[in-house]
């Protein structure tokens, strides 16, 4: 984990809330916006499917990236997974300026003029992706716990912060 970032972080959501559990990135960070408490310098954000304008927001010279996505991971719905992402990781991938791929959006961000941030990605494994409006049972449980998990590496990557109620994040 590292501990070195300036202090300006992205906590971005991403996901589709039309596809049920593709849904959870953009309720982790409705939830963190409403609390409010994050440090001056934190901007949380649900970018859904608006992969361009991520890309874009990245071009602002963050020091770290927090996405926060649904994960198909191996384990059950509902676990968390952490990871930490370098350029290395992506590969290449399609860019396509009206959908959400996070890697894609990543991997082609030295086109746009930009570089790629510390970056980690908080994920759940989804229960389903199918069409429908609202979290599953499981992944909606996992919500507060993966809110608490963006806190604390927010914690790690801005050590020198304030305490919990020192600002609010900007929210869009």
């Amino acid at each position: 984990m590292r501990s070195d970032v300036a202090g300006r972080v992205l906590v971005a959501g991403v996901g589709n809330l039309f596809l049920s559990d593709d849904g959870f990135g953009p309720e982790v960070v409705r939830r963190l916006a409403e609390a409010g408490g994050l440090p001056p310098g934190v901007r949380v954000v649900d970018y859904g499917i608006r992969g361009m304008h991520l890309a874009y927001d990245l071009l602002d010279g963050y020091d770290a990236l927090i996405l926060v996505d649904a994960y198909p991971g191996d384990g059950p719905p509902g676990e968390m997974t952490v990871l930490e992402i370098g350029a290395d990781d992506l590969g290449t991938g399609e860019f396509d300026a009206h959908g959400m791929n996070p890697v894609a959006v990543l991997a082609n961000l030295g086109q746009l003029g930009g570089t790629l941030p510390v970056t980690y990605l908080v994920g759940c494994t989804p229960a389903g992706v199918e069409e429908g409006i609202g979290l599953s049972s499981t992944v909606h449980a996992a919500v507060p716990g993966a809110a608490d998990v963006v806190r604390a590496l927010v914690g790690r990557l801005l050590p020198a912060a304030p305490g919990p109620h020192a600002g609010h994040p900007q929210s869009v």
